[in-house]
């Protein structure tokens, strides 16, 4: 019979049910409830509590909202149980017991599923608590919290009207603050509310606390499937079928005076990881009031001027904590009149910044090992080292607008946004969106997700905007107080600043600074002590080689820079698109006899021969793989269209002309239009991308591919005899038959002799191929007989195997496929690890049983991806290539690939 309920005292059973996995209890009770049962067996202040599993949520949601059978009888068991724990009576009015209703899914979602506080008050109860505490306030700002979130959370009611009844009531006071409320206010506020409810529900607020109960551990279920918690699982790349349990939690209350009060802290510093406690608290208030940023919380710091008892037990709580489970910790807290009680734990959010160095500082301490702390930082978070970043440069003539609190760091660009479907929108039409609130509730994850920055006006360093920008990357500033956001004017203002929804904004989450306006931002560097220590660390574990696809030497520099150890792919066509380039070219393309081709030729290899020997100095002693020219030589020469729109200008205009010389001049322009669109329309094809280009273009214009090679062969030889270490590497692209490498081989190898007789120095090279079609994948025995090595070109791979065309596909129907699950990745992000990665195993088998110590690699965009790389290192690969900004990230990705093999 199934389980459904376990209480905190009752870890060892949970334990039991799943085979003691701790993964499997997580999922079974819940990140928080496995925690705070975790936290009771070692003896640290927890409420009594219970847990309701994750099965009995999917269990209700595949019973269409039914609780399932047993259940409710096992909640009755494990309320009583928390009768006799705290000594006091759930409902009743012999020392009231009130609970919280709280999820908790495996993965820690902040905010995105429901909660709901002070369940099992109604007026009886409250009449009792007034009686026996003496606090007419306390119990009474209690119950309207009942009120106001029981309708919001499981009532489904708009939130503001509630919101508006407040600040009317503390306008009648003259209070600033809900806790300055009187209890007479108070008292109007809970009827205000409940008569609110009665108009505008068609379902009353329930009186009897065990229809609370009920009716708030359906509404969390429910929140498993609200759009914000999918959204956030689609962001956070979260299961759907985990279901989240439900904590019932006993109350105690941070509200009821001065000496007691709420907040969250962290082991760590989660935006730059400096190993000191950093918080936000507030005196007299409950949970919620922290995160959703409604008032000025106070610095975790100052708790010890407060609450110095309740400070000083929980650094040393916090301290216990992270070494037990040798991660960061975020805790929320509460203290009821003096006394200290742990309400969560769970592993901190923190940014890129500061996991690189918590994984670091854990290492160095002793807590994790070096392979765990690369294994800690994502691919993600050093990916974000690499986003733009504002520079001194662009900030030396501009002044901040405004400040807020540092909390998540970056720069973001963007256009103002003041509600999140405005910015999901704009976001998907590839405007660049800065979401800009008062402060972020749950419901706003989409507009967030879709933003590059979030700023607000109010909230502290443990808001729900902090929380999920640290989570997601998002540069974020919060608290600036000083920006008013006016909603029925859709404006921002700030001093004698007004911006109008849709204007530029710049904040930096790194100063917390704000400007008006676009600030322009560079590329970043590298310069992190703690990154530069993770990723050496990696390197020590990986087996896979990392190389760059570059085309000039700059890029090349800051590749090798960044960790690079080679170039996996030079594509040689790039460097003719120069614009003073671009017309010898043309010239070539055009040419009447092959005695005009030659000469272009050799203009053209004047400049080759100079951006080689730029990269073998880049790349000193490290190979460098340079591919034969590849695209359609239609590319080079203006579009057909383009030129049939000039041929009719100018004969219009010739027809109108009015003197000789105009004529003239317009019949010389005709001529050589008509010429060149002779030329383009000679080398038009139906479908160009499978026509005349790569091997086929070097076999019918050998001499193309004599030109490449000989300004290969002497720019190695040039930098050879200035004491360099070139290692060309010569790849014959879109091969799909051995016969093509065989011939180019030869000609290459012909171009060598020559060159290297001529100069009296030799220089060691590579031949070899690209595999990007099928055939080549199928062949590639035969193939390999004339290769020094094989490296796939994924991206026409994935195009030649799917018989798609990527951009035609991004632009039409694929994003429609990913939605509808016909793909549950994109291929051209991924490799295609059941269709394209099976041709690459067959041609790996294939090569290596020719020659089995054949070198082999990656070098499309694949090569950055972190699955795609676990998957080559897996095959054996010697290595991938990706750009040189993804050089980090392959890096550590190719490690946590190897440390995964190992521990497999």
């Amino acid at each position: 019979m199934t389980r459904w309920v376990y209480g905190f005292d009752e870890i060892d059973a949970a334990k039991a049910a799943v085979d003691d996995d701790w993964d499997r209890v997580r999922g079974l009770l819940g990140g928080k409830g496995a925690n705070l049962a975790d936290m009771a067996s070692l003896g640290v202040p927890v409420p009594p509590g219970f847990t309701i599993t994750t099965e009995a949520c999917n269990a209700f949601i595949a019973g269409d909202g039914a609780l399932p059978d047993g259940l409710w009888d096992e909640v009755l068991t494990a309320v009583r149980d928390m009768e006799e724990a705290s000594g006091k009576t759930y409902g009743g009015t012999d020392n009231p017991l009130l609970v919280a209703v709280r999820s908790g899914a495996k993965f820690s979602m902040p905010g995105m599923m429901d909660t709901v506080l002070n369940v099992g008050l109604n007026d009886e109860v409250a009449a009792a608590m007034i009686e026996r505490t003496g606090d007419e306030r306390f119990v009474l700002d209690s119950h309207r919290r009942l009120v106001q979130m029981f309708a919001t959370v499981v009532l489904g009611m708009d939130g503001d009207p509630f919101e508006e009844i407040l600040r009317e009531h503390r306008g009648t006071h003259g209070v600033i603050n809900d806790a300055d409320l009187p209890p007479e206010a108070l008292r109007a506020t809970v009827d205000s509310f409940r008569a609110h409810v009665r108009a505008r529900s068609a379902t009353p607020f329930p009186e009897d606390p065990y229809d609370q109960l009920r009716l708030a551990t359906e509404a969390v279920f429910h929140s498993w499937n609200s759009r914000r918690a999918f959204d956030y699982r689609r962001a956070a790349k979260i299961a759907d079928d985990l279901g989240t349990a439900v904590n019932v939690v006993a109350m105690v209350f941070g509200n009821t005076g001065t000496n007691s009060g709420t907040g969250v802290l962290m082991s760590r510093n989660p935006t730059n990881g400096e190993p000191k406690l950093e918080g936000d608290y507030l005196l007299n208030a409950q949970g919620e009031d922290v995160v959703a940023g409604n008032r000025e919380t106070k610095p975790i710091e100052q708790l010890a001027d407060d609450l110095p008892d309740a400070a000083e037990e929980l650094g040393a709580i916090a301290r216990r904590l992270e070494e037990h489970y040798r991660e960061m910790q975020d805790m929320e807290f509460t203290v009821e009149d003096g006394t200290l009680w742990l309400l969560q734990t769970r592993t901190g959010k923190r940014t890129a910044q500061a996991a690189v160095r918590i994984a670091v500082d854990m290492a160095d301490e002793g807590l994790i090992t070096k392979a765990e702390a690369v294994g800690r930082v994502t691919p993600d978070q050093v990916d974000f080292f690499l986003h733009p970043q504002f520079s001194p440069e662009s900030l030396a003539d501009l002044t901040a607008v405004a400040q807020g609190l540092n909390v998540s760091p970056g720069a973001a660009v963007g256009v103002v946004a003041f509600d999140p479907d405005l910015a999901e929108r704009w976001g998907r039409d590839g405007r660049d969106v800065v979401l800009v609130r008062h402060e972020t509730k749950p419901d706003d994850v989409h507009g967030m997700l879709a933003a590059t920055g979030i700023l607000t006006s109010s909230g502290g360093r443990t808001s729900h905007a902090a929380l999920v920008a640290r989570q997601f990357g998002k540069p974020a500033v919060t608290g600036a107080s000083a920006i008013d956001i006016d909603m029925a004017s859709r404006t921002l203002t700030v001093g004698n600043d007004t911006l109008h929804e849709g204007e530029w904004i710049s904040i930096d989450g790194t100063s917390g600074n704000i400007y008006l306006g676009k600030v322009e931002t560079v590329a970043p560097d590298l310069d992190n002590e703690w990154l530069t220590t993770v990723l050496g660390w990696a390197d020590e574990f990986r087996t896979l080689g990392v190389r760059a696809n570059s085309d000039e030497p700059e890029d090349a520099a800051r590749a090798r820079s960044y960790g690079a150890e080679g170039i996996g792919l030079c594509r040689t066509e790039h460097m003719f698109f120069d614009p003073e380039r671009l017309p010898i070219v043309q010239r070539m393309i055009t040419a009447p006899n092959l005695a005009e081709r030659k000469e272009a030729l050799d203009e053209m290899r004047e400049f080759q021969r100079a951006d080689f020997a730029g990269l073998f100095e880049a790349m000193d002693g490290l190979p460098v793989i340079l591919r034969l020219l590849d695209p359609p030589l239609h590319e080079f020469l203006p579009s057909w269209e383009e030129l049939h729109r000039h041929q009719t200008d100018l004969q219009l205009r010739l027809v109108r002309a009015a003197d000789l010389e105009t004529v003239e001049r317009l019949v010389r322009e005709l001529s050589e239009v008509h010429d060149m669109l002779g030329r383009v329309e000679a080398l038009r094809e139906t479908n160009p991308m499978l026509g005349l280009r790569g091997v086929r273009l070097g076999i019918t214009m050998p001499e193309i591919t004599r030109m490449q090679a000989r300004a290969v062969f002497e720019a190695a030889v040039e930098v050879a005899e200035r004491g360099g270490d070139p290692k060309p590497e010569i790849m014959v692209p879109l091969v799909s038959e051995a016969t093509e490498l065989a011939r180019q081989r030869q000609l290459i190898d012909e171009v060598a002799e020559a060159v290297f007789e001529e100069a009296g120095r030799r220089v060691e090279y590579q031949v070899g191929t690209m595999i990007e079609v099928p055939r080549a994948a199928l062949t590639s025995e035969d193939i390999a007989e004339h290769a020094d090595f094989l490296s796939f070109g994924t991206n026409d791979l994935t195009q030649t195997t799917f018989a798609i065309s990527r951009d035609d596909a991004e632009q039409a129907f694929l994003l429609q496929y990913l939605a509808d699950k016909i793909l549950t990745e994109n291929p051209f992000a991924s490799i295609d690890a059941k269709g394209v990665g099976r041709l690459m195993g067959i041609a790996l088998d294939g090569a290596r049983s020719t020659k089995p110590a054949i070198e082999t690699g990656v070098c499309g965009e694949h090569g950055g991806d972190p699955a795609s790389i676990a998957l080559c290192h897996d095959m054996g690969l010697t290595y991938v290539s990706c750009s040189a900004y993804r050089i980090p990230v392959a890096r550590l990705a190719a490690a946590q690939a190897a440390l995964a093999a190992g521990a497999s």
